[in-house]
């Protein structure tokens, strides 16, 4: 972008700044700091100039929106056609509080719906399980059968909104509920919106949530891919997912280059079923977090355009610009609130939902500031969508495509944190021999992932109790506090109310038409079929999602971490 004259006129005008400008101020009263850095301990330079991006390739590196390499966005005009879409995450207690929360969302101006279940759900578990007790519907909604999903969504047309389901050992199961759902409603598949978490590897990597092993789990990941790139078009079957990944202690490099390496492990998966690249790939979307270091997190999400729109081209032969497209959704970083003077964090969130903006998501959940104490409360989740409302219509924000791109700053970022989540990247493929989806594998069984980010994690909480990381109202600027802040709880009846809803489902449903689908689904999985067609069958019987998970359970045996991961 500049040739070696012009380079050679600013490294001569620089030299001359710091000798006679920069130097008195240093030598009389220095900087705050010897050292920058990231949140993530990214070091940062002084300043940025031309020589920091000499090496720019416009029309390689940069290009245009809405074309390869995606680095200044996925749409030509983003914000400027629409805005992202507002998706606050939302489900606890009874399926019929979770549709009064959906409403009310929907009536404040959300346009889109994200679903948190409770924990009995996400293990796939009913609850009357004794294992639930105690946890059904604390977390998240309590889902058992379709009668549970048909009250979550009465009122609202499944083909006029478009719904998340933040599930993943059970994903297949309430998959198959919101299809079942759509058939009620008489809202053709293909034409129902949304997206399903149904990230395994990551959950082997970071969350750790699982019924079955990894492999195992893999295919029926693909099970739900390919049965969606059939039935289901305009709705995401997976989002890969670094939140967890970076909630759980990494870097943001880390989070990027180890979902980066998830989703080309997906991308090989669903080949070697027989998939074509650009059959599936289309339908593959994301989910990163967005942390304090604003400039570090708008070029993590560049970089990973640009990454993914590469290496599904040279590695797999994508030919449609569909699949070299990365879209995500983006949430603000839940493990930096503090239960320390909570109203700080309406700040970070704000904060961070900004860099997510700027750096190109396309929809966004910010997070209440109670958060870090209980479920959030009405008035704290007003105030989260608001904080969205505010950067979409009075910030500027989306009113210019890319507004950092040509930043020397934020150009120079990109590029150092492309280079080393590649070279993450590369050596999972190398602990492959060559295959992301073995290297991927093989990291979970040896613990490659966990310790990489446990490293990360200890190294950033020895900063913050060294004074390194400031975390304002935590280590710096404290004050004394003994109040009681408001917080949703959830009712106690809850767990009772459930148990009674599920106890008259199996009394009403046809024991005869339950026993026939778990039947055929046990002998799909007995032979290696896609399960999802049989999955749907079963839910429309009104069979549990501890009846329908306990399946796979029995062929696949559960998941024990090994001594190594431990």
């Amino acid at each position: 972008m500049f040739d070696d004259e012009d380079l050679a006129e600013i490294r001569e005008a620089r030299e001359e700044w710091e000798d006679e400008t920069l130097g008195p101020v240093l030598d009389g009263y220095g900087e705050r700091s010897d050292r920058f850095a990231t949140v993530s301990n990214h070091e940062v330079d002084r300043l940025y100039t031309p020589e920091d991006v000499a090496d720019l390739d416009y029309e390689a590196d940069l290009g245009f929106p809405g074309e390869p390499p995606y680095t200044r966005g996925v749409y030509p005009t983003m914000y400027r056609g629409r805005t992202w879409t507002m998706r606050q995450f939302a489900g606890f207690g009874t399926p019929s509080e979770t549709n009064e929360r959906f409403h009310y969302l929907i009536e404040e101006g959300q346009t889109g719906l994200s679903t948190a279940f409770d924990m009995p759900s996400l293990m796939g578990l009913d609850s009357d399980d004794p294992m639930s007790d105690g946890e059904v519907g604390r977390e998240g909604v309590a889902v058992d059968t379709l009668r549970d999903m048909e009250i979550i969504f009465d009122g609202i047309d499944v083909g006029e909104v478009s719904t998340s389901f933040t599930i993943n050992p059970s994903a297949p199961v309430i998959y198959a509920m919101y299809v079942a759902i759509a058939d009620q409603q008489g809202v053709p598949r293909e034409e129902i919106r949304g997206t399903l978490q149904n990230d395994m590897l990551k959950e082997f990597i970071a969350q750790k949530e699982w019924v079955v092993p990894p492999r195992p789990s893999l295919d029926i990941v693909v099970d739900t891919v390919e049965f969606a790139v059939s039935e289901t078009p305009k709705f995401k079957p997976i989002s890969i997912s670094g939140y967890h990944i970076r909630e759980a202690g990494s870097t943001a490099i880390q989070e990027l280059a180890f979902t980066l390496a998830d989703g080309l492990a997906y991308v090989e998966a669903c080949e070697e079923r027989g998939l074509a690249v650009d059959e599936f790939a289309p339908q593959l979307s994301f989910f990163f977090n967005s942390h304090n270091a604003i400039f570090e997190e708008v070029a993590k999400f560049r970089a990973g355009r640009r990454i993914w729109a590469r290496l599904v081209e040279e590695w797999y032969g994508a030919e449609d610009d569909a699949s070299r497209a990365m879209k995500f959704h983006t949430q603000t970083a839940g493990q930096s609130l503090t239960a320390q003077q909570p109203l700080n964090n309406v700040v970070r969130v704000t904060i961070q939902a900004l860099a997510g903006v700027l750096g190109g998501t396309q929809s966004l959940h910010t997070n209440s500031f109670d958060e870090a104490l209980a479920l959030p409360s009405e008035d704290a989740v007003r105030v989260a969508l608001r904080t969205q409302q505010i950067i979409a219509e009075e910030s500027g924000a989306a009113d210019i495509v890319d507004p950092l791109g040509g930043s020397f700053a934020v150009e120079a970022l990109t590029d150092e944190v492309e280079e080393k989540a590649m070279a993450y990247i590369e050596e999972i493929r190398e602990m492959g021999d060559g295959s992301m989806r073995e290297g991927v594998l093989r990291g979970i069984d040896e613990g490659y992932f966990h310790r990489e980010i446990q490293d990360a994690a200890y190294e950033y909480q020895e900063r913050v109790e060294d004074g390194e990381e400031v975390v304002v109202g935590v280590n710096a600027y404290t004050v004394e506090e003994d109040t009681e802040p408001e917080i949703l709880k959830v009712d106690e009846e809850v767990q009772a109310k459930q148990r009674e809803r599920l106890a008259d489902v199996k009394d009403e449903r046809d024991d005869e038409a339950v026993e026939d689908a778990l039947a055929a689904l046990d002998d799909a999985i007995e032979a290696g079929e896609n399960v999802m067609p049989y999955v749907v069958d079963a839910v429309k019987a009104y069979a549990t999602m501890g009846e329908i998970m306990s399946l796979f359970e029995a062929h696949y045996g559960s998941y024990q971490e090994s001594a190594t991961v431990a």
